[in-house]
């Protein structure tokens, strides 16, 4: 059985009564990795490495008890890549540009998320690809190549959590590690087909992990298939997570917010959107006229606070992205003062209390993650930025975990209040069973 049609759970059962083995995985993994027409998938990989660790892992002793009866983690022996912004000992963290590659050098010792990740006994198959300095949801990448998807060597991935797409794409890894900011997570997800979860802002621990703006920096996973979606709450989430609650209501964006979403991606939303009926949900529709403000009150915070955390290498000669857009927001972040910024932080609150408001009433808010299904890979994508930032940036601004679910043409999220993320990967694991069981009759 090729690894693209695993489920995690699926692999999970088999790697838990010794049918299958982690070395055996890793073997197959690295087989097919970097299938995409840059081969680039992958920033960092050493076989020798992912292989020993392979073999460390398969060394960990069973037990009884937990999910699947072994009483290992939730991921042991399960093929993981790590977006190329987090350390791994022995390994340089390059955040997708050559200027940091040569400034970091070899990381002295793993961040949390990959302790978290290596303790869990997850095998590592290898740092991916992203948008230079997590800075941007198209997947270009001027310094090591834009990121195409395996499945279509005509498309780029979106970005800024490229590889990780791609990873799980290709099939080198079961899941992939993002981060969301502004929609790098939910971007990809969408045009590569996948699943993908944003979690709430604040989940887990960035030591050892390059920030672009910590007001809306978020972790997260891109993986293949719904109704794993509740096995990857870990590795970041809090010991006291609440227990999973079902929903019973939702809220939909009106048909005057998708005025520039293709057909197909429109009807597949109102499709999830009678698909969730279908389990009972009520659904309201909204009109978000006041999100039109949204980009213009995120685009500037974000700017000004990478702007600041890398002010000194602003100063470096040497320091010279080179993506222009890149350099451009960097300095359009640093030359607000700190009354322009003042200000925006006002309206980000007052925003964000708004949306605290429209999930207390409603519970969950949907709308597709891009009006697009692809982006052409080598098209003038000056614009495209803005265009994605207009669906995306309403959930960054609320700091609210978000579901992507994969439709035949784009995706759509869903979105609950600030720390229900166990509540929405299991509403997320319920309508891929749904979906599933619709589909055979």
């Amino acid at each position: 059985m090729p690894v693209p049609s695993w489920t995690i759970r699926d692999l999970r059962r088999t790697l838990a009564t010794g049918d299958t083995l982690p070395s055996e995985l890793a073997e197959i993994a690295l087989a097919r990795s970097n299938r995409n027409g840059g081969r680039n998938i992958y920033l960092w990989q050493d076989p020798a490495w992912t292989r020993a660790e392979a073999a460390r892992i398969e060394a960990m002793p069973r037990a009884s008890g937990g999910i699947f009866g072994d009483g290992r983690a939730v991921l042991w022996g399960v093929p993981i890549s790590v977006k190329d912004c987090f350390d791994l000992a022995g390994a340089v963290t390059t955040c997708g540009s050559h200027y940091f590659r040569d400034r970091n050098g070899i990381s002295a010792r793993d961040s949390w998320l990959v302790e978290q990740l290596r303790t869990s006994g997850a095998v590592i198959i290898g740092k991916t690809n992203l948008h230079a300095m997590a800075y941007g949801i198209t997947g270009e990448n001027p310094e090591f190549g834009d990121c195409v998807q395996p499945r279509d060597a005509g498309a780029l991935t979106g970005g800024s959590s490229s590889g990780a797409a791609a990873s799980v794409q290709e099939g080198s890894a079961l899941a992939a590690i993002g981060t969301d900011t502004g929609g790098s997570v939910r971007v990809p997800a969408a045009l590569c087909g996948l699943a993908g979860y944003r979690s709430t802002l604040g989940r887990g621990d960035w030591r050892g992990g390059a920030h672009l703006a910590e007001s809306f920096d978020t972790l997260g996973w891109l993986f293949r298939d719904l109704e794993d979606a509740p096995l990857l709450t870990a590795p970041f989430a809090p010991a006291d997570a609440p227990q999973a609650r079902p929903f019973t209501r939702f809220a939909f964006v009106s048909d005057s917010f998708l005025h520039d979403c293709e057909s197909e991606v429109a009807a597949n939303f109102h499709q999830v959107v009678r698909n969730l009926q279908a389990l009972g949900l009520q659904a309201h529709s909204i009109d978000t006229d006041w999100w039109k403000d949204s980009v213009e009150i995120f685009a500037p915070l974000q700017a000004s606070e990478a702007a600041q955390l890398y002010a000194d290498d602003l100063a470096r000669s040497d320091f010279l992205p080179h993506e222009p857009s890149i350099r451009e927001r960097l300095k359009w972040g640093a030359s607000f003062s700190p009354d322009e910024i003042a200000a925006r932080r006002r309206h980000h609150a007052d925003f964000r209390a708004r949306m605290d408001d429209l999930f207390a009433r409603h519970e969950l808010v949907l709308l597709p993650c891009a009006p697009v299904a692809r982006l052409q890979a080598k098209a003038d994508h000056s614009q495209t930025r803005a265009k994605l930032l207009r669906y995306t940036s309403p959930f960054s601004l609320a700091g609210v975990p978000a579901i992507t679910i994969p439709c035949a043409q784009g995706a759509v999220q869903v979105a609950a209040a600030r720390g229900n993320d166990e509540s929405l990967l299991q509403l997320a694991a319920n309508y891929g069973k749904h979906t599933k069981a619709s589909a055979t009759q």
